[in-house]
Parts: structure tokens; C-alpha cells; sequence
């Protein structure tokens, strides 16, 4: 915006409350007017600056614009209830002509503030522009010199759903929610081009559009203004003014089943660039267009947003009244809460208590914690089943997903590291790149349940290395870098590599996925399809055997999958624990012990780690924020314990001494086998040193005199061939 003249400031300012002849009129009906008046909106919008007061009779706006001047920034925040308190009309004429109004209440501001380069208190009647004056003054021409435009950004408007939208919208404006699921790059739109006609015989140079801005889908000029004739047409960008640019696409977050999300393209411009990620979920408000598509006649939706605000990941998606809110409440009350929630899950599947435990534990989670160091604990607890065909591990992740706040179900076998975290493509209409999130960041905040974890491509896998530790996910494709946050729980289902889980052989022996992301699991469980006690229970719930007069009895009172959600949500959103001084003594003298239990040489086996330790927090915070409690107790650390050695004895056990190594999981080599290694690895060296390279023959007869059987170390020198600690020097013959 040039600069204005000293007649032009005098007049911009309206020094009192009442309309000024020299000030603008905006020619619109009042809205319920029948005689046709026209309202001076624009004074009316500076008086509401200047006078509206807010709680404790603070003046809110004006407060805001002086802190826009001091800051020197472009947009001034308004909440449309205050507008609506304030003036019905007016915010009623705004919401329906925002397209125009917005920007000429900004540039009317702006004009507003340039008269007060040149303000004589004398002349001004109200305090507030006196005081006004006064407290911006100092700053204004610092303000103006940087400063070129004025956005008015309207918040807090009730949302549409996304599938309600349709034409008789256009021009209004509008909310809508959703989930960010693709994403440009930055770029700069040209507002107002200076271009020069090569051939011209008048002159050459010539500014366009000569008023106003270039719209997105305006083109071009083909003809030169000046001559009226073609011919080359070159942009003088040092001359032309550009504005910072970015495209969206928010996508619904719940998707109806068998129908393609519901999608609207957003337009950010100038300081909402790069506000927002990939998997954020937000309430963008903003001018609802129909978008020309690039075939035919049809169209699509797009909303140049005016403001755009990032809603607390999940739980603003879950509506919790009053009257749910003392449900929940009084149900926190029961003391057998932790109980009743964790035979509220899956309720129609027989037993797998444990399972059913650590699936609550994932879905209530812990506090995630930034150290003074910057170091970060993540609140995520991760979970892996691992069982048997046909033990319902399927059903029992379909239901975390669905009883979560923000959950998505997906299987391995169609899965890929793209799809998981997210990948880069080219807008085929556009020719812009874009990000588009997969499924972690689209279930940032929430539960990624991910069936048959056990068919995805390892480098697939190794994808989620990142997501599940760091909490992030990036991408690099055609020179395009980027990170997006991924705060997702992950609760995997996975069946053994032989088909049917073997306790007598080790864990890492039965999967198909690397050690390194084992370890970042808090639980892992196995699920084995055993005859006993439980089949007849079994038989009668599949049945329906079980019903008396219509009503399902069960040993405990189950919760409603849609009040539970609340509940969940209301948790997550509401409690956040920390653990009393008991609390964390338990657990500190439990890892001591674990660790001294484990012996002091460097082949003892180690117990536990401080990952395990983390972990604990974790859950010890889950079980107090199933009880809605602030405070984690020793109860909630005893508990944690329970289940975190009911884990490390299935799982972290080494099947050859019977004891608790947890790199049976963290590397897949528990301290049996390390000390089986090495002394295969003495073999090997003495051998070929001898003869230039050890036969396996030769090999397998000298473990055998070390009580180590044929079939083991033939097993254990293929591991190390294929790590890379031994190499075939010739067919069946070792070297280091």
C-alpha cells in the first residue's frame, strides 16, 4: 500500500464515535431494515474496537491493536460472538459479505491508523482514541514502514459438515473441521504484476490489473493495454508484487464406511503459510468458493481462509455434554473403575484379560513429558499381540480402533512406509508438490491399529522406527524435506512365522520383524489357541447360551463403547497424572533389584533397561488416569509392575536358562546365545588359522565337544553369516 497524504490521514481518522462524511460509505442494507438505510459499516467496526469491553472490563481490541502495532503484524484476531454482542446487524452483513467487507474493514483500519501520524489530541473527543493514540504513537512509524496490510481474522464461528457443503454457500463465510491430509510448499502468488510488450510501439511497460489484485485463477494478460496488440509479454518480477501462498486439502476425520473422505481445498495466504502440518486436526474459517476443475464442467469446493486454528489433537472431536460429564464422573467413583474398563473392551470375546488390560493401558495412555535437558518421554504406550490363528486378535483391534477418540484400522499386508507416514507426489492439475499424510500422522493423538503386522515389507517396517520413539514421521522425495508430527499410539497384531507359536523355541526365532523395533513395544503379549477350561465359555458366548431373558450376563458391568470413548477422551483431555513420592520408590527399588537380580559380570543377563523403566511411568500414569486421578499411587505403580513382569516373563525369557534377559527382545540375542556365539567365533578363528578358513564339518564336531548340539550351532552360524560376522570364504568354509 503507497503512502498517503497528510489530507488523506486527516480524514482517515473518525475522531469521534459518530460517522464522518469524509470516511467511506459502504453502500449494504442493514439486514431486517425495510426502509432501505445504508449503515456506515467501517465506523461502526472502529467504535466496536475502541469500546467493546470484554470480561473484567477490559477493552479486548483495542488492547489487541496495540499489541498488532507494537509487534508490527498483519492480523487482528475477532471473535464473532463479541461481534454479534456488539452488533447483530453488522455481524450477520460480515458473515454474508466477507468477501468484500474483510478486506475493506482491513484496509480501513489500516487507513485509520495512518491518520494518527498526523493527530492533534485537540481536535478528538473520546478517550479511547486519545489513549489509543498515545500508547501506539512511539511505535507507528515503525509499524507503517513494515507493515502494508490488515488482515481482519474472524474466529469462533459454528462449523458446517463437510458433507453439507454444496453452491448456495458461495461468498459466505464459513467453518469447517477436519484433518489436514495433504499440504503444499510455501510459494508466492503474483498480486499485481509490472510486465513489458517487447513490440510496443507506445511504451512497453505497463502495470495489471491497474485496480485491485490478481485473483488465483485470473491469467495473465495475452494483450498488451497500451497498443492493444499480442506479442511477447515478459514479467518484470523486480517490479511486481508477490504474496506468500500454500494449498491444503482438509479431509473429514471419520469417513463414512465404503465412501471416499469428504475433501475441501483451503487457500493460505501471507502469515497462515506454514501454520500448519501434515495430520493436524483443525477448525479453518474462511470464504466459501466453487473451484473451476480442469475437465468439463464440474466443480469442486475450495475456502480461502481467513483464520485457521489447530484443535487439541483428538478430543476435540468427541463431543462430551454436561449430563456426560457427571456420567463420567460418577463412574470414576466406582472403585472398581480400572476393572469395569477393561472388561468393557471387546466385551463379547471370552477372556484375554491381560490382552484386554494392555489394550486399555494404550488407549488411556501416559503424560508425555519434556525434560529440563529438552529430552522428551513420549506419553504413547506401544503394544504387539502376538498369537495363534483364530484367537480374535482381529476383533480386538477393530474395537481399540473404534472405541478410541481418533482411531484407524489398517493391515499390514496392504500397507507401505508411504502409506503409513506420509509421501510427496505432483498435483497433476497444479503441477504443485505436495505432501499427503498416511495413516500415523492422520491418527496423531489417537490408536493406529495395524493387523497381519507380520506380512509388511521390512523396509516398510523400519518406517515406523521414527513415528514410534520419536514421535514424528519425514519425508524426502524430489528435493522435498519434511517432518510431521506423529504422537500416535500403535497396537499391532502379528501371527507367528511357523504358523503356531512354540514356547520352547525364542521369541525373535517366531516373527519376522527386526529386534530394533520389538524393543520400542512397552507390552507384547502372546495369545496361544489352547484346549481347556475357557472352550465351553467360549462356545456358549458364540452361542448365545449365555443370555438370560434377553440380557447378557457377564461376571462385570461393562461400559458403553460410546460412553467409554467419552470417558477415554475426557481422561486424555483432562487428567494428567504425575506419580506421588511411594509411587516412585516402588518402582525404583523394583528396577534396582531386577537389574541386581540379573548378576554384575558383563555375560549376566540384563533383566531390564531404562526403556522398561520409562515404560512403567507410562503405565503407572495410564491406571490413575483410568480412575481420573492427578495423582498416580503406589496401587497404580504395584499394578504396573504386575503387568510389566507378566510380560517380561512370557516374552523377555530365555527359553535355554529359564531366565528374564530383556535382550531377548532388544536384540534377539539373550545372554545364552551371545555366549554361544562367541565361542563359535573362537572355533571359526582357531580353525582358520589352521586352514585358511573353517569347514562347517570341523566347525559343528567342536561344538559338539562344547555341549553346544549340531542343529544350534548350525542355526547360530547362519545368524551370524547373515549379520555380517562371518563370511563364506569358500562353500561351507568360514573366516571372521
Amino acid at each position: 500500500m503507497g503512502s498517503l497524504s497528510d489530507n488523506e490521514k486527516k480524514s482517515s481518522i473518525n475522531f469521534s464515535t459518530e460517522s464522518d462524511d469524509t470516511t467511506k460509505h459502504i453502500g449494504v442494507s442493514t439486514q431486517g431494515a425495510n426502509d432501505g438505510s445504508y449503515i456506515n459499516y467501517d465506523n461502526v467496526f472502529i467504535d466496536f474496537i475502541l469500546h467493546f469491553k470484554g470480561r473484567k472490563g477490559i477493552r479486548v481490541y483495542k488492547e489487541r491493536l496495540i499489541q498488532l502495532v507494537k509487534e508490527k503484524k498483519k492480523s487482528l484476531y475477532v471473535d464473532f460472538a463479541d461481534l454479534e454482542k456488539f452488533d447483530k446487524d453488522f455481524a450477520y452483513w460480515l458473515l454474508d459479505k466477507a468477501k468484500e467487507a474483510l478486506p475493506m474493514l482491513g484496509d480501513s483500519l489500516y487507513r485509520y491508523l495512518s491518520g494518527f501520524e498526523v493527530f492533534n489530541e485537540n481536535q478528538a473527543q473520546d478517550e479511547q482514541v486519545i489513549d489509543l493514540a498515545k500508547r501506539i504513537k512511539p511505535y507507528l512509524n515503525d509499524f507503517l514502514s513494515s507493515v502494508d496490510k490488515i488482515y481482519i481474522r474472524l474466529t469462533n464461528i459454528p462449523a458446517v459438515d463437510l458433507r453439507k457443503l454444496d453452491a448456495t454457500l458461495q461468498g459466505k463465510l464459513i467453518a469447517v473441521e477436519g484433518t489436514i491430509a495433504k499440504l503444499t510448499q510455501a510459494s508466492e502468488r503474483l498480486i499485481e504484476g509490472t510486465f513489458i510488450h517487447e513490440n510496443c510501439e507506445v511504451g512497453g511497460e505497463f502495470t495489471y490489473p491497474d485496480q485491485g489484485e490478481l485473483d488465483i485463477d485470473d491469467r495473465l494478460p495475452a494483450l498488451c493495454p497500451l497498443c492493444g496488440k499480442r506479442g511477447t509479454i515478459k514479467l518484470i518480477k523486480e517490479k511486481s508484487k508477490f504474496r506468500k501462498f500454500q494449498r491444503a486439502i482438509l479431509e473429514e476425520p471419520e469417513p463414512q464406511t465404503g465412501q471416499l473422505p469428504k475433501q475441501i481445498e483451503l487457500i493460505l495466504e501471507d502469515d497462515l503459510v506454514d501454520t500448519l502440518r501434515l495430520g493436524d486436526r483443525v477448525r479453518a474459517i474462511g470464504i466459501f468458493e466453487l473451484k473451476t476443475n480442469k475437465k468439463g464442467a464440474t466443480f469442486s469446493y475450495r475456502l480461502r481462509v481467513v483464520s485457521v486454528e489447530v484443535l487439541q489433537p483428538t478430543f476435540e472431536e468427541v463431543k462430551i455434554s454436561e449430563e456426560d460429564e457427571e456420567k463420567i464422573k460418577e463412574l470414576a467413583k466406582d472403585p472398581e473403575i480400572i476393572e469395569r474398563i477393561i472388561s468393557s473392551i471387546a466385551p463379547s470375546i471370552q477372556g484375554r484379560w491381560e490382552i484386554k488390560e494392555a489394550i486399555a493401558l494404550a488407549l488411556f495412555g501416559g503424560v508425555e513429558e519434556t525434560r529440563e535437558d529438552g529430552t522428551r518421554r513420549r506419553g504413547n504406550i506401544h503394544v504387539l499381540i502376538i498369537g495363534d490363528p483364530g484367537t480374535a486378535k482381529s476383533q480386538l483391534l477393530q474395537f481399540a480402533a473404534a472405541v478410541a477418540p481418533r482411531g484407524i484400522y489398517t493391515t499390514g499386508k496392504g500397507s507401505t512406509a508411504a502409506g503409513l507416514t506420509a509421501t510427496v507426489n505432483r498435483d497433476p492439475q497444479t503441477g504443485e508438490w505436495y505432501a499427503e499424510a498416511g495413516v500415523l500422522p492422520l491418527a496423531s493423538g489417537g490408536i493406529a491399529a495395524i493387523d497381519e503386522f507380520e506380512k509388511m515389507r521390512k523396509e516398510d517396517r523400519e518406517a515406523l522406527h521414527e513415528a514410534m520413539e520419536q514421535q514424528t514421521a519425514s519425508v524426502s522425495k524430489a528435493g522435498v524435506i519434511m517432518h510431521f508430527t506423529a504422537k500416535t499410539t500403535i497396537i499391532a497384531a502379528a501371527n507367528p512365522k511357523f504358523g503356531k507359536y512354540m514356547p520352547e523355541r525364542p521369541l525373535i526365532e517366531q516373527i519376522t520383524f527386526d529386534p530394533a523395533l520389538l524393543s520400542r513395544f512397552d507390552l507384547i503379549f502372546i495369545l496361544r489357541d489352547l484346549p481347556g477350561p475357557e472352550d465351553e465359555l467360549i462356545a456358549r458366548k458364540v452361542l448365545g447360551l449365555d443370555k438370560k431373558n434377553g440380557i447378557e450376563q457377564y461376571l462385570k458391568q461393562e461400559i458403553d463403547p460410546g460412553l467409554l470413548k467419552k470417558y477415554i477422551a475426557y481422561a486424555r483431555k483432562k487428567v494428567f497424572p504425575q506419580l506421588d513420592n511411594e509411587a516412585k520408590k516402588l518402582i525404583m527399588d523394583f528396577y534396582v533389584k531386577m537389574r541386581q537380580a540379573g548378576g554384575n559380570s558383563q555375560d549376566s543377563p540384563i533383566p531390564i533397561t531404562p526403556r522398561q523403566l520409562d515404560a512403567l511411568v507410562r503405565i503407572t500414569q495410564a491406571y490413575a488416569r483410568m480412575r481420573l486421578s492427578d495423582i498416580a499411587t503406589k496401587e497404580d505403580a504395584q499394578r504396573a509392575i504386575n503387568i510389566m513382569r507378566r510380560f517380561l516373563e512370557t516374552v523377555g525369557l530365555d527359553v535355554e536358562t529359564g531366565q528374564i534377559d530383556i535382550y531377548t527382545i532388544m536384540s534377539g540375542k539373550p545372554a545364552s546365545l551371545r555366549e554361544k556365539m562367541m565361542r563359535l567365533l573362537e572355533i571359526i578363528d582357531a580353525l582358520s588359522n589352521i586352514n585358511g578358513c573353517a569347514k562347517l564339518g570341523e566347525i559343528l564336531d567342536e561344538a559338539e565337544k562344547l555341549n553346544i548340539s549340531r542343529e544350534q550351532a548350525d542355526r547360530i552360524i547362519r545368524m551370524m553369516r547373515r549379520d555380517g560376522m562371518i563370511r563364506e570364504k569358500e562353500p561351507n568354509c568360514y573366516i571372521k
